[in-house]
């Protein structure tokens, strides 16, 4: 056993599966509330991550999302096409430029959640008690809690 791995109870290793199951279930079901033909997952994530973090380097995007820079120069390059990212030079560096989401994009993303989350909204209040929506509350903020530890 190496140091980072230590005996876990099998309600926590049961848990840690089910959750990830479930999870990976939930966004699939999610990105069918919109058209996926919209945008790939590679242009999804850099436009949600410019959205989130602000704006960036394409080598910056690229260390940030695990990827070649010329894999993210492309993204960008579909992204700045149809208007939902804009470039601009760096003022702190002149040969640089940075991607930012324009107002488009912004948008775009917007509408993508919440129809994400009308769909959820919709299925939780039609499918679910008031007692397991309140299940469900607590157990996303002990969730929120592991996640930010």
């Amino acid at each position: 056993m190496t140091t980072n791995e230590h005996a876990v109870s099998e309600t926590a290793a049961h848990a840690a599966h089910e959750v990830r199951v479930v999870y990976s279930r939930l966004r699939r079901r999610l990105r069918e509330t919109y058209d996926r033909a919209d945008l790939t997952p590679s242009q999804t994530s850099v436009l949600s991550r410019l959205d989130k973090d602000g704006e960036a380097s394409v080598v910056d995007l690229a260390a940030a999302e695990g990827v070649r820079h010329q894999s993210v120069a492309s993204t960008v390059g579909a992204l700045v096409e149809r208007g939902l990212a804009g470039r601009r030079r760096d003022p702190e560096d002149g040969r640089r430029q940075l991607v930012y989401v324009t107002d488009s994009g912004h948008a775009f993303l917007e509408e993508r959640r919440s129809a994400g989350e009308s769909w959820l909204a919709r299925a939780l209040d039609e499918q679910c008690t008031e007692e397991e929506r309140q299940v469900l509350l607590a157990a996303t903020a002990v969730l929120e809690r592991i996640v930010n530890s």
